[in-house]
């Protein structure tokens, strides 16, 4: 091959296949394959640095269902993997449109469906076409956007993506993110590869189309090669927000109680550091990266809020709450038919539940959300006098008291859940066992001892939440 942007491309990618066989050593290769300009090069390219290394390849293609050409795509594909020797699958997804827009929907079910291939085929690495000006769009997409240096960091050249793509091994590789489009086309040219064009590509109401066609065609002809410059930019950038996550977790065991964020000690940071230490919290949670805004937010909230105060400030994945001066993320919960809190003079117009117990290990409640358990126990109800025994489940109204011990005064529920430590959210949510007006078992709290005693064929109720 002669000396040129072709031969420039396939150095390249051989430099970067090589990075990544060293790094993470894989057994199976697999290429995301859409049938484009870039997908089809980097199959080839792939094709020849398997085939020299005696790895196995597979070509793995999604069918949105998008397009009217989505099956000649397909077909375009498979032809193109056939001509090679690589074995090819498929999906088929449907893409329902979600509140980030079709785009960002078939994005994440795309990516799903290459876990599931790659799942399915035992590959451990799995690689994209993203090129340098990808990369470029990326970078500008985010600025315009007001991210931050997480955001402009653009895309790795290899990182592990669970949620994308539902697997923590499996990584995600970028071998051509170096390498400039012009430089695509011309080695497709020299190597005669075919590639189909997709025509939502055109589209300018999408925003990446947009600032490929309308903006970055005025920016090569200002700034010529602006894409490698950007890059370099995305890479200080990143290198920027390595040291912020470093400061974050330093800040974080600093700050951390448990599952929870010790507010005494947080507002000892600086403002720009609460910041950093919170998104750093939520990234490794998982959860959705929130905005400025909502952080500022957030923090105004449950921070200034009176001692006595319960602020709660929702986030899509979870809620944020305050309780003993601690910061918790508590999973959403669902609604549960009748309840309202008691601790905040609500009332509960659900009726308690009859039934009876006929010896059965457990029984499920689903409108009090969950399961009472009957655990054999050497301490317990008596299970002869229990089967006979008219009982009800139902949430408390205010107002119960429980022994829990007998060297222990009869208390409230309040004060008892208090001691206990258990948040207010939560209290209103775990229901009560009683017999007539007595009260045998209070979840999260345990039974009433005087209803308890030693000996063969005793039941311990313990109360699961579902």
């Amino acid at each position: 091959m002669s000396a040129g942007p072709a031969a420039s491309v396939a150095a390249g990618f051989t430099q970067a296949f090589s990075s990544l066989r060293t790094e993470y050593s894989p057994s199976r290769l697999a290429v995301a394959l859409s049938g484009g300009l870039d997908s089809m090069v980097l199959l080839h390219l792939a094709h020849e640095a398997a085939h020299a290394a005696g790895l196995p390849l597979f070509a793995f293609h999604v069918h949105h269902g998008l397009s009217p050409n989505a099956d000649a795509w397909r077909a375009h594909c498979a032809a193109g993997a056939a001509a090679l020797g690589v074995e090819f699958d498929h999906r088929d997804v449907t893409v329902e449109k979600g509140r980030s827009g079709v785009e960002a929907a078939a994005r994440k079910q795309r990516y799903a469906a290459l876990g599931a291939m790659c799942r399915a085929h035992g590959v451990g690495l799995l690689l994209t076409a993203h090129h340098l000006d990808d990369q470029a769009e990326t970078v500008l997409l985010q600025l315009l956007r007001g991210s931050g240096p997480a955001g402009l960091s653009g895309m790795d050249a290899a990182n592990r993506a669970p949620m994308l793509l539902g697997d923590e091994q499996l990584v995600m590789a970028r071998p051509l993110l170096a390498v400039a489009r012009a430089g695509l086309e011309a080695y497709a040219a020299q190597q005669q590869i075919a590639w189909v064009e997709d025509e939502s590509n055109l589209d300018p109401r999408y925003a990446r189309n947009a600032l490929r066609h309308q903006v970055m065609p005025v920016l090569a002809q200002a700034f010529p090669g602006f894409q490698a410059r950007i890059a370099r930019s995305s890479a200080h950038a990143a290198s920027s927000q390595r040291l912020l996550d470093e400061l974050a977790e330093q800040d974080l065991i600093a700050c951390l109680d448990g599952d929870g964020i010790d507010l005494p000690r947080l507002r000892l940071l600086s403002e720009d550091r609460i910041n950093n230490l919170l998104r750093h919290w939520f990234s490794k949670q998982g959860l959705g990266m929130p905005s400025t805004a909502w952080l500022e937010q957030m923090v105004a909230q449950l921070t200034s809020a009176r001692e006595d105060a319960q602020p709660l400030v929702a986030h899509p994945d979870v809620d944020v709450r305050r309780y003993r001066d601690r910061l918790l993320l508590v999973p959403k919960q669902r609604d549960l038919a009748g309840l309202r809190d008691p601790d905040d003079e609500g009332i509960i117009v659900k009726h308690a539940q009859a039934f009876k117990w006929n010896g059965e290990a457990s029984l499920a409640f689903p409108d009090y959300g969950g399961v009472l358990h009957f655990d054999m126990s050497a301490i317990g109800l008596d299970a002869d006098w229990l089967r006979v025994q008219d009982l009800e489940i139902d949430f408390r109204k205010g107002g119960e008291r429980l022994k829990l011990a007998p060297n222990r005064p009869t208390r409230g529920l309040k004060q008892l859940f208090q001691a206990q430590g258990v948040p207010v959210w939560e209290r209103g949510r775990l229901p009560i066992v009683g017999s007539g007006f007595a009260l045998l078992f209070a979840a999260g709290l345990g039974m009433d001892c005087r209803h308890v005693s030693e000996g063969e064929g005793r039941i311990a109720l313990r109360w699961e939440t579902v």
